[in-house]
């Protein structure tokens, strides 16, 4: 066997070497990858569920303003003023705890950002630059 077919034989190991290691490499890269889009959707996810949650009170307590307010055109039609001005006040209390309610629910939304893992999609983007630059040398 000659130098040239012996270093031949050796650069082919080497080659072997390297694409067994860029393989690990990108299956550990893609792992990791995963495990930052899972994180950030649970995160996402844990907001956007807040702010459904807080958007559910806001229904729940606008529907006991309508109560309220059906009990107080009830008691405006029964009784006296008294009554009904106090079921009115009640009913006005409720309506604007319905109102804080839907806009803390809807600055949650907001916050939650789009359901898409932006930051894992960035990653990925910037390991396969990375890659073909590495393929390119």
């Amino acid at each position: 066997m000659s130098t040239a077919e012996r270093q031949a034989g050796a650069h082919g190991d080497q080659v072997g070497v390297l694409v067994s290691r860029a393989s690990q490499q990108i299956s550990e890269l893609v792992r990791e990858e995963m495990q930052l889009a899972r994180s950030e959707m649970t995160q996402k996810g844990k907001r956007f569920g807040k702010g459904g949650g807080l958007f559910g009170a806001a229904g729940l307590v606008g529907i006991l303003a309508a109560q309220a307010l059906v009990a107080t055109c009830i008691a405006a039609l029964a009784l006296a003023l008294p009554l009904w001005a106090a079921a009115l006040i009640v009913t006005a209390v409720l309506a604007a705890v319905a109102a804080v309610a839907a806009l803390a629910g809807k600055k949650q939304i907001a916050r939650a950002g789009t359901p898409a893992p932006e930051q894992t999609i960035d990653s990925v983007k910037a390991d396969l630059a990375e890659v073909k630059e590495k393929a390119h040398r």
